[in-house]
């Protein structure tokens, strides 16, 4: 079987390939930041909403989860280059209604590229797609959630319903969305939590007790030495830069650890300063290792290995804190050299020079992406980079610590908030005592499930609170397809994507408020909440006029479809929550652990941190209440002969699924997306030059030939045998099935493929 993807628009401009800049942001970044808000929001919106973002006044960026500095030490200027970009993209002053629809079918739609979807506007009112029609058409909100309510509650089960939340839900509407979803009596709550973070959260809850960073932001200040592992932050947390370069100030040593040597890490031209407009900005990575994809594994049992050998380990801590250190000592001891290096691609004397560099540090924080979350052995990676920091007393002192650096502003506060499948017994406990009603206690689907189940028929309605499902999904010919086959679909949304126009046989569009606008629900000013990848949570209240007067709250549309489907059920609050978020926040405080005095806490300038046992006071919630040390063996990930290893990436323009635009500067590309980047040995070895153009075709155990069409080849410098190209429009050749072992996240940073010339 072969599977290609339907052909739709590109928007190649006559794609240029440039050299690839020594040095992230600086005076360049902020033209191109201002230049896209003005054409976006125009010189008087821009004003108005920049000077709003990332302040203790204003509202949180919709982009990624990077914490905010202290509110003393804050700049005018708070945001970042892809930060204005996504405030642009949601604050635009483009508008998409009814006449949009009526000129464009849906079978034109589903033409046009990701790209030329997102830059139509901001969707401003609900609108319907009928079964049979080719057009969506105007539909009245109370019209809209009756419908969804007469498909719910036309289920033979709850569990025949999904409800998935993008990271970007507010605290508020992510309690009352899944206090209605376990009202209504399923726990099939997804959310790209499953497709990004969800190796991390699985490997941190089974070794110290908790899901989340050991870290704050003043401990990466003063580290010593951090190591970013498989991330990019010039690209995808910009903001990080700013407390590298502090950190570098400070004295602090950094390892890079990832396949690219991404501009951010090399040097840093801060625009907030006179060094990043007329200096030669900061150097930060001191060491980049240029690891095979897949070999962060072996790579810290090596390190492990060294320290045990060096003797180099915290006995202490170790013996007071700890659990399962013999057996991991013994593990790494036996270690194979030969296989470390056929896993890596690196020599053990550049691995000796890192492992030497931890040794010597006092503090480490050890800092990681999705280019450690989305392999077959992520979970078993994690624990290992935890065994590292654990041996040399890395948690829970001043300067140290686990720094998952999670890619969307809420998703941390979501999961906080109870979107998950598998919820805790104790959390639905808090839900029952203070509601009065028993919780499904079932475990749900999370995303790769719910695919599966919409293609087989197991589930027939989909609802989704924000995101671009079907664009984030792997394996986009079945999850398309699986989509197609549900009775009905909603999108919570502010602009059009993907998942428009990827419909079950009825579809509806709710176009809600963006998080840069006045929030005036119930009658008064309304303000949310948001929790960053430090556990840190803070109000945001946008400054701008809505978008439409038929734009309503993610609190409204969660509240008003919970009475149109439940109708007065367990006698839950939802006019009062509608009317004052206040009264949700109070809930919160007696519900979810740590949440005490919420809504007074937020009060406070910059809001308030949530308890970490193991940053706070070296406790530990696992079973024997200790830290976990972790035994895995090392698996080298075999690639046959002709074939690459493909990562999935983001381009510098673009933010998750949205595309900015068409250029990404830090690598050197300009007009087009559509490129596989090769190392130039590679690329002569497999018979091709630099600028021909293939086809991608992934390979798996399934036999079922998986196919992206029409990239041009570009060398670029990585391990010999890696590749890298953009999702998602390289989604399709990731296998539903291909999961991490243990977190069930697709594998998008190893995918093996092969380059087949076009015809």
């Amino acid at each position: 079987m072969t599977r290609r993807p339907p052909k739709r628009d590109v928007d190649e401009r006559g794609l240029e390939v440039a050299g690839v800049p020594q040095a992230a942001a600086g005076p360049l970044a902020v033209a191109v930041a201002m230049k896209r808000a003005v054409d976006q929001m125009g010189v008087r919106r821009t004003a108005q909403t920049l000077r709003k973002l990332n302040q203790v006044d204003g509202f949180d960026c919709q982009g990624c989860a990077w914490p905010d500095p202290d509110p003393r030490h804050r700049h005018t200027a708070e945001f970042c280059e892809n930060g204005a970009k996504a405030v642009a993209e949601e604050a635009t002053v483009r508008r998409l209604d009814r006449k949009f629809f009526a000129q464009h079918p849906i079978a034109d739609l589903a033409d046009k590229s990701d790209y030329w979807l997102g830059q139509q506007g901001r969707l401003t009112e609900p609108m319907v797609l009928r079964e049979g029609a080719t057009h969506y058409e105007l539909i009245g909100w109370d019209a809209a959630f009756a419908m969804i309510a007469k498909h719910l509650t036309g289920l033979g089960s709850p569990n025949e319903a999904v409800f998935y939340t993008s990271g970007k839900t507010s605290n508020e509407a992510a309690f009352a969305y899944q206090l209605f979803v376990r009202a209504f009596g399923t726990n099939n709550l997804p959310d790209c939590s499953n497709m990004c973070h969800e190796s991390t959260s699985v490997a941190l809850a089974e070794t110290i007790g908790i899901g989340k960073g050991s870290v704050s932001l003043e401990d990466v200040h003063d580290a010593e030495l951090i190591v970013v592992l498989g991330q990019n932050p010039g690209t995808n947390h910009p903001r990080m830069l700013t407390a590298l370069e502090q950190a570098k100030g400070n004295g602090a040593r950094i390892i890079a650890v990832n396949p690219l040597q991404e501009a951010g890490l090399v040097n840093f031209k801060n625009p907030q300063t006179p060094r990043g407009w007329v200096g030669g900005g900061t150097p930060l990575a001191d060491l980049h290792l240029p690891i095979r994809l897949s070999g962060d594994l072996a790579l810290f049992q090596a390190i492990g290995s060294l320290l045990i050998e060096w003797d180099a380990i915290d006995r202490e801590f170790v013996a007071a804190h700890t659990v399962g250190f013999d057996a991991w000592a013994e593990h790494v001891s036996r270690l194979d050299w030969d296989i470390v290096g056929r896993a890596t691609g690196l020599s053990r004397e550049v691995i000796e020079q890192a492992a030497q560099m931890i040794r010597e540090s006092g503090a480490t924080v050890f800092c990681w992406a999705m280019g450690i979350t989305q392999h077959r052995n992520a979970v078993a990676t994690i624990k290992e980079f935890v065994n590292v920091a654990l041996a040399q007393g890395n948690i829970g002192k001043p300067g140290a610590g686990l720094c998952p650096v999670r890619g969307h502003s809420n998703v941390q506060g979501d999961r906080t908030m109870g979107i998950w499948e598998r919820p805790k017994a104790a959390f639905l406990d808090s839900l029952q005592a203070e509601f009065g009603f028993d919780p499904p206690r079932e475990p749900g689907f999370d995303t790769v499930e719910a695919v599966r189940a919409l293609a087989d028929g197991r589930a027939k309605v989909f609802f989704a609170m924000g995101g671009n499902f079907v664009s984030a999904v792997s394996d986009t010919e079945v999850t398309e397809a699986a989509m197609r086959r549900a009775a009905l679909t909603v999108q919570v949304s502010t602009k059009l994507n993907r998942s428009h126009v990827v419909t079950g046989r009825e579809a509806l569009i709710l176009p809600a408020l963006g998080r840069s606008e006045r929030d005036r629900t119930g009658g008064g000013p309304q303000r949310v909440t948001v929790e960053d990848s430090m556990s840190s949570v803070h109000a945001s209240q946008g400054p701008l006029k809505p978008a439409s007067r038929d734009l309503r709250s993610e609190v409204d549309i969660v509240c008003s479809l919970a009475e149109a489907t439940l109708g007065g059920r367990y006698d839950l609050p939802w006019a009062d929550f509608r009317s004052d978020y206040a009264a949700i926040r109070q809930v919160i405080s007696r519900v979810v652990p740590g949440c005490e005095s919420y809504d007074e806490r937020i009060d406070e300038p910059g809001g308030f941190v949530l308890p970490h046992g193991p940053r706070d006071a070296r406790a530990f919630a696992t079973e024997s209440g200790k830290a976990v040390f972790s035994v895995s063996p090392i698996e080298v990930l075999e690639v046959p002969e002709g074939r690459l290893l493909l990562q999935t990436l983001r381009s510098h323009d673009q933010f998750n699924t949205t595309i900015y635009g068409l250029d990404d500067r830090y690598r050197g590309i300009k007009g087009g997306r559509r490129v596989v980047f090769v190392h130039p040995d590679d690329i002569t070895h497999l018979g091709f030059a630099e600028g021909d153009h293939v086809d991608l075709i992934s390979e798996w155990k399934d036999g079922v030939v998986r196919r992206a069409e029409d990239f041009r080849i570009v060398s670029y410098e990585q391990p010999r045998g890696c590749a890298a190209a953009y999702y998602p429009e390289t989604n399709p050749l990731v296998p539903l099935d291909s999961v991490a072992e243990g977190s069930n996240t697709p594998t998008s940073k190893s995918v093996v493929v092969r380059l087949e010339a076009r015809a």
